[in-house]
């Protein structure tokens, strides 16, 4: 979001008259994955802004509603496409916006300026905010992210982040990440019931391919259902309609190991190899760079049929899960 663009919160939309009504969300800000897990009333408190967006009932049958998190930089063009695509398949659509309300405007050169941890936590403080609105099906909420999201949204899946945050009981219906980062990985990958898809290009150069393979496979071996796509050809943001071009500030380490977490949500950095509750995010990116994996720019954009596949690929999934 660039300076001279409105906050989320002032835009306007218009989704076949449907204008979005706009909601608080009550979220937090944990320092890292264990402050979350361990003491999810003790961190610091947020607001969050978001609009909700419900189609005309179709009898009495309530609609099942998706949860869209951004990526690294914030409410954008595409995210705003995807969710009008979904609402106008009969979703209910809920739009976060968790930069606004932090003073973020991009994480882009700077992915600390809040925790990985702190956006998981978005996710389940959106859910529990949509569980309890009459008008939707508050066993049918799913979630997507992109990138930075699509981290997000993996982790709020996960029931040993989950559990302590909104309890045992309440799940995301199913995720779909988009080229999300998997440089974070729980060694429990337990995500219960939820249904999972990944979908990221083979020349992403934002995130780690075989991440994400891998943490799909690490699903995979706990029982939920849970599927990869891996696209030919497409860059980070194949979603985008929008030449390929290259962020000349976007600090990225696709080649950086995984940072396991521990049960107790504490990093276990690869160069220490045992968990640390008081280890950050910070802590584990300029170990990466001391180690020679980070660098500067990085390309996004779409080619060709990719946006198409892209939304035929998204539609057919929430499809799928919803019925």
């Amino acid at each position: 979001m660039s300076g001279d663009e409105a906050r989320f919160c002032d835009r306007t939309y218009d989704f076949d008259g449907a204008t979005g009504a706009l909601l608080s969300i009550p979220s937090a800000n944990p320092i890292n994955h264990h402050q979350a897990i361990t003491d999810p009333t003790g961190c610091e408190p947020i607001d969050l802004d978001a609009r909700l967006f419900v189609p005309t009932p179709n009898g009495d049958e309530l609609p099942a509603t998706v949860i869209m998190v951004p990526g690294s930089l914030g409410v954008a063009p595409n995210h705003e496409q995807h969710a009008e695509t979904l609402f106008r398949a009969g979703f209910a659509v809920c739009l976060l916006d968790p930069f606004g309300p932090r003073s973020v405007t991009s994480t882009v050169a700077q992915q600390t300026q809040y925790s990985f941890a702190a956006s998981a936590f978005d996710v389940l403080a959106t859910l529990r905010v949509l569980r309890a609105r009459p008008e939707l099906d508050a066993e049918r909420i799913g979630a997507q992210g992109h990138s930075r999201g699509g981290s997000a949204v993996t982790t709020a899946a996960h029931r040993r982040f989950a559990d302590p945050i909104v309890g045992p009981d309440v799940a995301l219906a199913a995720v779909y990440a988009v080229y999300p980062w998997c440089g974070q990985q729980f060694l429990d990958a337990d995500i219960g019931p939820t249904r999972y898809r990944a979908i990221i290009g083979d020349r992403d150069e934002w995130c780690s391919v075989q991440e994400v393979q891998a943490q799909v496979n690490a699903l995979r071996q706990r029982g939920p259902q849970a599927s990869v796509r891996v696209v030919s050809g497409g860059a980070h943001s194949f979603d985008r309609f929008e030449e390929l071009h290259t962020i000349a500030e976007a600090s990225v380490a696709p080649t950086a190991p995984t940072v396991m977490l521990a049960d107790d949500g504490a990093m276990i950095l690869p160069q220490v190899g045992e968990p640390d509750p008081n280890t950050t995010d910070r802590d584990a990116f300029v170990a990466a760079i001391e180690a020679g994996h980070g660098r500067r720019g990085a390309a996004i954009g779409g080619v060709g049929h990719q946006p198409a596949l892209f939304k035929s690929d998204m539609v057919e999934f929430h499809q799928f899960w919803s019925r």
